[in-house]
């Protein structure tokens, strides 16, 4: 029996990415000494508050159908939060809840984008925004980010690649998997394009409450000359520690949320009320685990920046947020995927490939900054020792 388009368009963007991740888990399924530094889990469990307010709230009853654009109160925390960081007023109406980010994209991505458009995107990205831009029919145009300029999406870049069928700017600040921030000027030359072609801008911003220290952040939604094209999603994954509970969200103009508002209700119909209530309470209180992952992760890129820039040939660029660092292993001959295999059957070592995440890196891996301290260490001792085995061997 035949399936439809969309499942054709997605077919070559399945679990390929992720081998080196699915192949390390195996390993350790069969006794193996592997550290697993692949995927960004969170290195703590969700706050305790927040788990006993989604246990009170289904016991009270608190399981039935959702609004379709979202609870009240999370629209409105949200709201609030939001009116409070861009010091602009962003209305409930400006709100819509999804189960997580991802689900915000695909939803946000079927709103601006169909077939025949094309959307701009930095190349490293995130693995599935090929998937949400396909998804749409429309053409992914990748923009490559340059090391030398901090893997920060140039303007000139984007302006290069612009065509009549452009239709949308899909940014990630800070980014995934660099850990780069675009800076005011970046985010306002960038809105400048966005303003002279008419193209929307799409702002990924799940990693916000983990930039680092002396670090900081500007979201595009907080320039008032951009209010009627920007359209920010986000969740609590990374900035609570609960990724599992699938509780995310867009922001954006009041045109666009009730345009999108029948596509949200025929794919979903709102998030669950007792997982909005936990997620209103983490908007109101903010987070508990998100300084001490901040801190952890800026320690353990700057340990792992003084072991591998001093020891090996290897060369890691320390990320400004989030819970990954690239590191660039060109100077041992292979390629990211080659490398990442024979790290992973030499040292017992997993990291993501950078060709896992565009074309643009493949001299590249991604280190994953989220094992605990004792792990990570002893997984730095191991790439040490292999990048010097490795420059034995060429001796």
């Amino acid at each position: 029996m035949k399936t439809t388009e969309i499942t054709r368009r997605l077919a070559d963007l399945g679990g390929a990415k992720w081998a080196i991740h699915l192949r390390a888990k195996a390993m350790t399924a069969k006794g193996a000494d592997v550290i697993c530094l692949t995927i960004g889990e969170p290195d703590v469990p969700p706050p305790a508050e927040l788990m006993d307010v989604a246990a009170a709230a289904m016991r009270a009853g608190r399981t039935t159908y959702s609004d379709g654009a979202g609870e009240p109160g999370l629209r409105a925390a949200l709201a609030e939060r939001y009116s409070t960081s861009t010091g602009r007023v962003i209305s409930d109406d400006q709100v819509m809840c999804f189960p997580g980010t991802q689900t915000a994209l695909y939803a946000v991505l079927m709103g601006v984008a169909e077939g025949g458009d094309e959307v701009l995107v930095g190349d490293p990205m995130y693995a599935t925004y090929a998937g949400v831009i396909r998804a749409t029919g429309a053409d992914l145009v990748p923009v490559p980010l340059r090391p030398e300029n901090g893997f920060r999406i140039s303007a000139d870049d984007i302006a290069a690649r612009i065509t009549p069928r452009s239709r949308a700017i899909l940014l990630t600040t800070p980014h995934n998997p660099t850990g780069a921030i675009l800076t005011p000027e970046d985010t306002a030359k960038i809105g400048e394009l966005a303003r002279k072609h008419d193209l929307w801008i799409i702002s990924d911003e799940v990693y916000e409450q983990l930039v680092f220290q002396g670090q900081g952040f500007t979201s595009p939604l907080a320039h008032p000359d951009l209010a009627d094209r920007v359209i920010v999603v986000s969740s609590i994954s990374k900035s609570h520690a609960a990724p599992g509970f699938r509780s995310g969200w867009c922001i954006g103009p009041e045109t666009f949320t009730a345009a999108l508002l029948p596509l949200s209700e025929t794919m979903l119909f709102g998030n669950q009320p007792f997982i909005a209530d936990m997620t209103e309470r983490a908007v109101r209180d903010g987070s508990t685990v998100a300084p001490g992952m901040r801190a952890r992760f800026a320690a353990r890129a700057s340990r792992m920046a003084n072991r591998l820039n001093g020891q090996t040939c290897l060369r890691v660029l320390e990320p400004q947020a989030g819970m990954f660092a690239m590191v660039d292993v060109s100077a041992t001959g292979m390629d990211g995927a080659t490398y990442a295999r024979h790290l992973l059957d030499q040292a017992g070592v997993a990291v993501m490939p950078g060709e896992s995440f565009g074309d643009t890196i493949t001299g590249w891996v991604r280190v994953a900054l989220t094992a605990d301290d004792t792990d990570f260490d002893r997984a730095c001792d191991r790439i040490v020792a292999h990048a010097t085995q490795l420059q034995t061997e060429d001796a």
